[in-house]
């Protein structure tokens, strides 16, 4: 009882202790993805901030040349050559702006950036379509805002690039071009997870669409896949939901199964502080910080594992203590109740051993120890009398049965004695019936003769009277002692 009531009161509080500690951790974890998520937030905006604050001051010399087309390859290869992560600029302008030119735009990109060996291309084209029909240039030119597009393929299947718009404005305030930088999202995601917060935790940084700018696997960036796609491969609805949530423009968290592990993602929508002084378009982007749960919780479960092992270990200890401290505190009581069972067998002479110790026990074994003596005597006492009584019950017997024989010689003696008293006093009445009826008809002879007879019949009743006497005072003589015989048999 005392091992299971221990039991019961440490796991209940190994479960609150256990209980508040995953909240702390996981409290602790949330404020740790915060500030992570915050910091490359930060991070990714610093980055963003500079592409724009470098295009727009390019922008702000190249509206003073907007006469000298071929300038503008120079400005392309300058933001090029100056910043290593822009991996392309392009200046178009509207069809026919200058003379002679239907269409004319200046491009320079890094080429084979990605294998380490770059160099610079100038191109007056980008794409299989004329820039007119794509996206950062219609984009801008059509809300006159500058603009972060959603990731786009790269020429040459050399990756995914997000871009930075600006829409070129004239002196008449009308919108003649637009000048785009191209920013890897693979460069991109390579610095923001340079600073990850746990081995496997990641940020990621999701367009309005679902497509991704930042993430660790560079497979999800080399093309233009999206959240959708990996959710809709996945059996466990949870990624979905997920995925939902981290969309929905709001600030939480939430967990998710993927790849048969389960992950958390703490999630916010991506602010960013514009650094040029003309209008920008919302970005609608979402930033997620994702770890997997036994980054989080893995200490925890090591440790409850640990805790509930020393558990069981010292609840066991405990209870082998315990056994042992209450067998041993026991073997007294043990020793007793077998002598109990003896005692109450009939055996007394088997004594209790002196205690050895001064408890309740210990006082308990001696009064055991003395009455467990005091029966010993009692019983000794009690089989002296029972062999006392024995042998008076013998002598008793054998008295009665000598008093059922002298009662039997008495009734024949008495038998005896009243037969031979018989015929001397039918003489006796005889004689004297002769006497008084024949009194004057009688002689002297006669009178004399029955006289004789009956002195002589008169003194043989007298002899067996005093025989009778002399049996009756032997007879009570024996009756008196028999008495005290038995009076002091009843008093043993």
């Amino acid at each position: 009882m005392v091992v299971i009531e221990m039991v019961l009161l440490l796991l209940l509080s190994l479960g609150v202790m256990l209980y508040f500690s995953r909240q702390a951790l996981e409290d602790e974890a949330r404020d740790d993805a915060e500030h992570a998520l915050e910091g490359a937030e930060q991070h990714i905006d610093n980055i963003l901030m500079t592409v724009e604050q470098t295009t727009y001051n390019v922008y702000q010399d190249l509206q003073w040349h907007l006469d000298q087309p071929d300038r503008m390859f120079t400005y392309c290869r300058n933001i090029v050559e100056t910043y290593p992560y822009i991996v392309g600029c392009a200046v178009a302008f509207k069809p026919n702006y200058y003379p002679g030119r239907e269409l004319f735009m200046a491009y320079v990109h890094r080429s084979g950036w990605k294998q380490g060996e770059a160099h610079l291309v100038s191109s007056g084209s980008f794409g299989d379509r004329p820039y007119t029909e794509q996206l950062w240039y219609t984009l801008p030119m059509s809300t006159g805002h500058a603009c972060w597009t959603d990731p786009l393929p790269e020429e040459e299947d050399e990756g995914v690039t997000l871009s930075f718009c600006l829409p070129i404005i004239d002196s008449h305030a009308e919108c003649v071009g637009v000048i785009v930088v191209d920013l890897p999202t693979s460069v991109l995601s390579k610095i923001v997870h340079a600073t990850k917060p746990s081995p496997n935790s990641y940020c990621v940084l999701l367009s309005s669409n679902g497509s991704y700018i930042v993430h660790p696997n560079t497979d999800k960036l080399s093309k233009t896949a999206t959240v959708w796609e990996l959710v809709d491969a996945q059996e466990d609805q949870s990624a979905r939901e997920a995925a939902e949530a981290v969309m929905s423009g709001e600030k939480g968290s939430t967990t998710f199964q993927l790849n048969q592990k389960n992950w958390y993602v703490f999630y916010k929508p991506f602010h960013h502080v514009a650094s040029i002084d003309q209008p920008m378009n919302p970005l609608g982007w979402n930033a997620g910080m994702v770890y997997l749960k036994d980054d989080i919780l893995g200490g925890y479960y090591t440790l409850v594992w640990m805790v509930l092992a020393i558990t069981v270990a010292g609840i066991l200890l405990f209870w082998l203590l315990c056994r042992m401290v209450i067998r041993r505190q026991m073997q007294p009581l043990r020793m007793l109740t077998r002598s109990a069972k003896r005692v109450a067998g009939g055996d007394y002479t088997q004594t209790v051993p002196v205690a050895q110790r001064d408890d309740e026990i210990g006082q308990l074994q001696d009064l055991f120890r003395r009455m467990q003596l005091s029966l010993a005597a009692k019983s000794t006492e009690l089989e002296q009398l029972t062999n006392r009584l024995t042998k008076r019950s013998e002598e008793l017997r054998k008295a009665y049965g000598n008093a059922q024989g002298s009662d039997r010689m008495k009734t024949t003696f008495l038998h005896y004695m009243t037969t031979q008293m018989t015929e001397p006093a039918d003489l006796i009445e005889r004689s004297v019936m002769k006497l008084c009826n024949n009194y004057d008809t009688l002689s002297p002879q006669e009178a004399d003769f029955e006289l004789g007879v009956i002195k002589e019949q008169s003194e043989k009743v007298l002899d067996l009277l005093d025989h009778m006497v002399e049996a009756l005072k032997i007879e009570a003589e024996e009756a008196e002692k028999s008495v005290k015989e038995r009076k002091e048999v009843s008093h043993e």
